[in-house]
């Protein structure tokens, strides 16, 4: 009965928004802050620049871009889950002004040669026909232009352990999302994929990434909550989230280190010029 209390108490804490919602809140400062920031170094955008944010989630990577190119410049974020993209408005602060587009990348509602870089963080491996949306992320560009797209993996062991359990623990299906995260990262495939999208110059680097995790419950439900995996953790009852939770934790404690976790993730990144 202890242990079933600390699931609850757990499992239940702050999880009461969307997975958008959840997303912002604990996903971002985990992960996706610290591996925008990585990205917008890397793209060293310009005042005044024209710059397209493909896949943009919540918008950490299109408010950093807006802030870059100032008012000079221009900033347009596109993704196709409407959720998403209502907090990414809401965490726009006033005086950014930003385009926000409802929108599959395979099809995007933009013009021909409007942006000057192009950005895609860990949002490729997600979008079933990646050829057609590399196609249009350089049609939208302009001559010259620019594009950085990144992806994570191969699967690290935290990531690899919370795999299995789903499956063992919710379904397949709830696991296949964690397979799917991970699911493209060779240099060579990216590579090959952007030149046959039309790009030149196509540069493609994997380099490790060390994050700081909170602590083995925390984040495991937090990671849940923030994701589609959302929806099987609702439909299960109290005794498979509670051995869910059990099976990971144990697991997870070769990762802490000061009662959080460290995470070393490869990050494959692709660059490419029009």
């Amino acid at each position: 009965m202890e242990e079933l209390t600390m699931t609850q108490q757990v499992y239940g804490k702050s999880f009461g928004g969307s997975p958008a919602e959840n997303y912002q809140r604990f996903f971002v400062p985990s992960i996706g802050a610290p591996v925008a920031d990585d990205l917008i170094a890397a793209a060293r955008l310009q005042p005044g620049e024209r710059v397209l944010d493909v896949a943009c989630g919540t918008g950490v990577v299109t408010r950093l871009a807006a802030e870059c190119v100032g008012a000079t410049g221009a900033v347009a974020g596109l993704d196709v889950n409407p959720g998403m993209l209502a907090v990414a408005r809401s965490r726009t602060p006033p005086d950014i002004s930003i385009d926000w587009h409802e929108a599959s990348a395979e099809s995007m509602p933009l013009p021909d040669a409007a942006f000057d870089v192009v950005l895609c963080q860990m949002g490729l491996q997600f979008i079933p026909d990646k050829l057609a949306a590399l196609r249009e992320m350089r049609r939208v560009l302009d001559t010259g232009g620019r594009a950085f797209v990144t992806v994570p993996g191969p699967k690290p062991p935290i990531f690899a352990v919370m795999t299995d359990a789903l499956a063992r623990n919710f379904s397949s299906e709830a696991a296949s999302f964690g397979d799917l995260v991970f699911s493209m990262h060779d240099v060579d495939e990216l590579a090959e994929l952007m030149r046959s999208a039309g790009f030149r110059d196509v540069d493609v680097q994997a380099k490790p990434k060390i994050l700081r995790l909170p602590a083995p419950a925390d984040f495991l439900w937090q990671y849940i909550n923030s994701t589609p995996i959302a929806e099987a953790a609702a439909q299960a009852d109290e005794a498979k989230r509670m051995a869910l939770e059990r099976d990971v934790c144990a697991q997870w404690q070769e990762f802490v280190v000061d009662g959080s976790m460290s995470l070393q993730v490869g990050m494959t990144t692709a660059t490419a010029l029009k």
